[in-house]
C-alpha cells in the first residue's frame, strides 16, 4: 500500500507551504508557496545565511531611502529563485501585505518581481504573484492576468471573494481552511469532524461552484490544522501543505478516499453576480471572512515589518563596517 501522500498526489497537485529550501528538496512537491511569515522564519535559519548576506550586500550598494524595502524584495527573490530550481512547477511570491488596498502599488510591485525573476532566467510561467483577496487586490490581479502574469489570490475566506477572483480571471485562489476553523472554534462552536469542519465545507462549496459553471481558476486549499482536513479535500485541484503534515501523510499507509470530483457539483449555489458594491456588502455581511481577512493582513504586515527591521539593522551594520 502506498502512503496517503502518494495517493493524494495521484488526484491532487501537492504544494509545499514553506520557505525552507531543504524541506522542499526532501518532500519534492510540485509547487511551492511562501508568505512573509514563512520567509521571516527561513531568513533566521543559519542554513540560509548566504541568501540573506547576498541581499544585504546588494542593498548596501544600492543605498537610498528605499534600501530596506528593496533589500526585502531581493531576499524574497533569492528564496524564490532557489525554490524554482527545485520544484518542477510554480513558486508563489507575495506582494507586500501593506499594499493590500492599493491597486496601483500592487501592480508596480508585481511587475517588478516578474522583471527581476526574468533577469535571473526564471520565466513568468514559473511564478505566481500572491495578492490578498481584497477588492483592490482582485482588481490588480485582473490587470496582471491580462498581461500574462498569473496570480494567486490569498487570504481568501468566502465564496464572495472566490467569485470575484474568478470573475477577474485569477489563475488560482488559496482558501484558508484552518483559519476558518479557528474562527468558529473561538466563537464557541463545535466540536467538528473532518466532514463538518467549516473550512472544509467552504472549500467544497467553492470547488463545486467553479466546476458547475466551468470556471478555470484553480482551487488550492491552504492553511491546514490537521491531516483530517486534507483528507476531506482529497481531489481538490491543489492543496498547499506544511512540512509537518506532509510528513504525517507520508507515514500513513491507510487508504485515502477521493472526496472532491469535478463532475459532482450538485450542491453548488446559484450563479452570483458581483460589482464593487455587492462585493463589499456581501463580505461585510460575512463576519468570519471580514475578521479573518483583516487579521490575516495585519499578521502578515507585522511579520513583514519585523523582517524589514532585521534587514535595516543588517544594512546599518554593513555600512558601519
Amino acid at each position: 500500500m502506498s502512503s496517503k501522500l502518494d495517493q493524494l498526489r495521484s488526484m491532487t497537485v501537492v504544494v509545499s507551504d514553506t520557505g525552507d529550501i531543504e524541506t522542499v528538496r526532501r518532500l519534492k512537491p510540485q509547487d511551492c508557496t511562501t508568505n512573509p511569515t514563512l520567509l521571516l522564519k527561513a531568513a533566521e535559519m543559519p542554513a540560509y545565511a548566504p541568501l540573506v548576506d547576498e541581499a544585504i550586500d546588494w542593498g548596501r550598494r544600492q543605498g537610498g531611502a528605499g534600501a530596506v524595502h528593496a533589500t526585502c524584495d531581493r531576499l524574497a527573490l533569492n528564496f524564490g529563485a532557489e525554490l524554482a530550481k527545485i520544484v518542477p512547477g510554480r513558486v508563489s511570491t507575495e506582494v507586500d501585505a501593506d499594499l493590500s488596498f492599493d491597486t496601483q502599488a500592487t501592480l508596480a510591485k508585481a511587475r517588478a518581481f516578474i522583471k527581476a525573476y526574468e533577469a535571473r532566467g526564471v520565466g513568468r510561467e514559473r511564478i505566481l504573484i500572491k495578492v490578498a483577496s481584497t477588492w483592490e487586490g482582485i482588481r490588480a490581479a485582473e490587470v496582471l492576468q491580462k498581461e500574462g502574469i498569473d496570480c494567486n489570490l490569498t487570504l481568501l475566506f468566502s465564496l464572495t471573494q472566490a467569485v470575484a477572483a474568478a470573475d477577474a480571471g485569477a489563475f488560482l485562489i488559496s482558501p484558508f481552511v484552518g483559519r476558518i476553523l479557528d474562527w468558529h472554534v473561538k466563537a464557541g462552536e463545535g466540536p467538528f469532524t473532518s466532514e463538518t469542519d467549516p473550512g472544509v465545507k467552504s472549500v467544497r462549496q467553492i470547488y463545486a461552484y467553479y466546476k458547475k459553471y466551468g470556471i478555470s481558476t484553480v482551487v488550492m486549499g491552504a492553511s491546514f490544522r490537521n491531516t483530517g482536513e486534507i483528507e476531506a479535500l482529497a481531489g481538490c485541484d491543489r492543496l498547499t501543505i506544511g512540512p509537518a503534515l506532509l510528513d504525517q501523510l507520508a507515514a500513513d499507509q491507510g487508504v485515502l478516499e477521493r472526496k472532491l470530483d469535478p463532475t459532482n457539483f450538485t450542491d453548488a449555489p446559484a450563479r452570483i453576480e458581483l460589482d464593487e458594491k455587492a462585493f463589499r456588502f456581501a463580505l461585510n455581511e460575512d463576519q468570519m471572512a471580514t475578521e479573518k481577512l483583516s487579521e490575516g493582513i495585519r499578521l502578515f504586515v507585522k511579520d513583514l515589518r519585523t523582517l524589514r527591521g532585521l534587514v535595516a539593522k543588517r544594512l546599518e551594520g554593513a555600512q558601519a563596517a
